[in-house]
């Protein structure tokens, strides 16, 4: 039996963009077809199905790369059998950048200003001196605590592994989380959806924010119960929301939330094509040239905890 050819990679599927094809070719791989590639960069965020198939074909393939950070619709395709990797931290400068726009422009009421057709009373909280609670303890946590330093905020960070991360004033577990949300005055969702983390967001936590908060979300809709969202900016129990995800997404037209003026909404573009394509590129170059030479892969898959 020959050794396996490390180079030789397989883009799936059908009509992969080109780039991704000269990120492989630049990362040392060769382009094949499936029945003779060791590795697949899989280019869609979505078709999990196809990949399953594809796998079951072929189970020679050892490592699989996804296009995206969010794998939640590749959850029934993971396996323990090979090595699964996504893009994980790839995106995090863009999307915390958003999430300081969004925090920014909701404490100082700029979507409600936006809005408005008539000079308003003033309005707004600063953001220096706030006390900010982020949920999630990866990539983009870690960016976005570095654009908040110049801020001086108090952050406290809510993560499965309470570690410190440099820029938080605190960090801690999913069992503090009603604590950390007290008082906070803005709160930034940036974790990976699971069953755990679904719902996390309901009328029990926004109930624990004071009635100037800002409730930021950058990272699934699925972490907020949209209904007890609305219901708590209609009663002015929250002070603003900004979303750059929706549940359901895309929000449908005539929803509550795109007539509330406190609810700014984006239509998931923390991470646009324009800043995606140069990132991943760099991302599977990377990782093919570390497959060849045998090293550790960047944003490995956690099997077991599906993110």
């Amino acid at each position: 039996m020959t050794a396996p050819d490390r180079a030789a990679i397989h883009l799936g599927p059908s009509g992969a963009p080109g780039w991704l094809a000269e990120a492989v070719e630049s990362g040392g791989g060769r382009l094949v077809d499936p029945d003779e590639a060791d590795a697949v960069v899989w280019a869609s965020p979505r078709h999990p199905e196809a990949l399953g198939r594809l796998l079951a074909d072929q189970p020679h393939l050892r490592w699989v790369q996804l296009p995206f950070a969010g794998i939640e619709t590749y959850l029934d395709v993971l396996d323990d059998d090979r090595v699964w990797t996504c893009g994980k931290g790839v995106y995090a400068t863009p999307v915390a950048e958003m999430a300081l726009a969004l925090l920014l422009g909701g404490l100082r009421h700029v979507g409600a200003y936006a809005q408005a057709a008539t000079w308003t009373r003033p309005a707004g909280r600063n953001l220096v001196g706030a006390r900010v609670t982020i949920l999630g303890g990866g990539g983009i946590t870690r960016e976005l605590l570095r654009l908040l330093g110049p801020f001086e905020v108090e952050a406290t960070v809510v993560r499965r592994d309470p570690e410190p991360l440099p820029g938080a004033h605190r960090t801690v577990g999913p069992d503090a989380l009603a604590a950390a949300l007290d008082g906070a005055d803005g709160v930034v969702l940036a974790l990976a959806l699971t069953s755990e983390t679904r719902r996390i967001i309901d009328a029990a936590a926004l109930a624990r924010l004071p009635d100037h908060a800002c409730l930021v979300n950058v990272a699934r809709g699925g972490h907020v119960v949209t209904d007890d969202l609305v219901a708590a900016l209609a009663a002015g129990t929250l002070g603003s929301a900004g979303l750059d995800v929706t549940d359901p997404e895309p929000l449908p037209d005539g929803h509550p939330l795109w007539a509330e003026p406190r609810c700014t909404i984006t239509p998931h573009v923390g991470n646009t094509p324009e800043m995606a394509v140069p990132l991943l590129s760099a991302r599977v170059r990377a990782n093919v040239a570390r497959w060849i030479a045998g090293e550790e892969l960047l944003g490995p898959v956690d099997v077991a905890r599906g993110y």
